[in-house]
């Protein structure tokens, strides 16, 4: 049972952001309450709900004493019953805690890992997997970095992706993807193993970091294409060092300009990123688990193209469908693994 004095606070909240909003407020003011106006909106719908079936099976209790109408409340309060649950779970769904980062833009990052060659040609299939799914749900996929091998594998690619719940929906690419097939580059016809890694971060805003430019050394070159060859002869790419991390950064557009904006922009979502997970693994001695913020080092997917076959090891998920994901269909795959969250979540907080 969801305590009702905790739906009639957020129900109170709501109604004084919407007698607000009708107020005479400065700009910041009403983007701020629009904002939680927003979110609380979904999640009063699903209160709105749950009360109402509340009443109703209160309403037919009530009817119980009646000889007349007991029958018919009987039969009344087992359907409203039957509901009831299924009605509880997506309340508490509603009520979980929230990413504070979910409706951000994302910095996708992928680079090869084992496997030489053949792991470069897969990081290439996940970014064209990606970009097809960034374009079926209507988000921009701008590619920021791309290194090239001469075969048209990638040695590394950073993108970034814009659009509703971005980051609430690709968080849980970040890690290891294995990938079991038979090379274009082999010969023999033998099944090679290798893998990429992913990293998905949440977007970072000017208030999140502020950088001392003392921190930084900042160095500009020639941009390369694939292969290594030079593609202009101006010294337009920019390498940002951000000297207390270690952390580098390059950007090799056309203009140097540009390539300062975008490098910035990466380097504060990394150290954004470092600080999240720092406070992640701090909450994390309290709690079970991390919610959407697993190890980078872990084998989270196995791609066996044999078979048609994806496994994602977290949730001991098998699909045959191997063709469709690779074309940008992950819908069925991030459900699942956003339902195994929320559910993991629920337990924490109900146990």
């Amino acid at each position: 049972m969801v305590p009702l004095e905790k739906l009639e606070q957020i129900r109170h909240r709501f109604q004084f952001l919407e007698a607000q909003m009708n107020e005479s407020l400065s700009g910041e003011d009403i983007v701020r309450l629009a904002k939680e106006y927003s979110d609380l909106k979904p999640i009063i719908l699903q209160i709105e709900e749950y009360l109402c079936i509340l009443g109703e099976i209160r309403e037919a209790e009530g009817l119980l004493s009646d000889i007349d109408m007991r029958g018919l409340a009987e039969e009344e309060l087992s359907l409203l019953n039957a509901r009831m649950p299924k009605i509880e779970k997506k309340l508490q769904i509603a009520l979980l805690p929230k990413d504070s980062a979910d409706a951000r833009p994302a910095i996708l990052e992928i680079r090869p890992g084992t496997g030489g060659e053949e792991a470069a040609l897969f990081a290439a299939d996940l970014l064209r997997m990606y970009q097809r799914y960034a374009e079926a749900a209507g988000w921009t996929f701008e590619v920021i970095e791309e290194q090239q091998t001469e075969l048209g594998g990638i040695k590394e690619v950073i993108a970034n992706v814009k659009g509703d719940g971005v980051f609430a929906r690709l968080k849980y690419e970040s890690g290891v993807h294995r990938v079991q097939r038979v090379p274009e580059t082999e010969s023999g016809g033998r099944i090679h193993t290798s893998a990429a890694t992913v990293a998905v971060l949440p977007e970072a805003e000017d208030l999140d970091i502020q950088i001392d430019a003392n921190d930084l050394r900042i160095d500009t070159m020639r941009s390369s294409g694939a292969g290594g060859q030079h593609v202009n002869t101006t010294d337009s790419a920019v390498r940002i060092t951000h000297l207390p991390t270690g952390i580098v950064v390059t950007s090799s557009e056309k203009s140097q300009h540009r390539n300062r904006e975008i490098a910035m922009q990466v380097l504060k979502t990394r150290l954004f990123d470092m600080e999240r997970r720092r406070a992640d693994q701090e909450r994390s001695a309290a709690r079970k688990s991390q919610v959407g913020s697993g190890d980078r080092s872990e084998r989270i997917r196995t791609y066996n193209f044999p078979q048609g076959r994806v496994s994602d090891h977290r949730i001991n998920l098998t699909l045959y469908t191997l063709d469709q994901l690779m074309q940008g269909d992950l819908d069925e795959i991030i459900n699942a693994l956003i339902a195994d969250a929320q559910a993991s979540l629920l337990v924490e907080l109900n146990g």
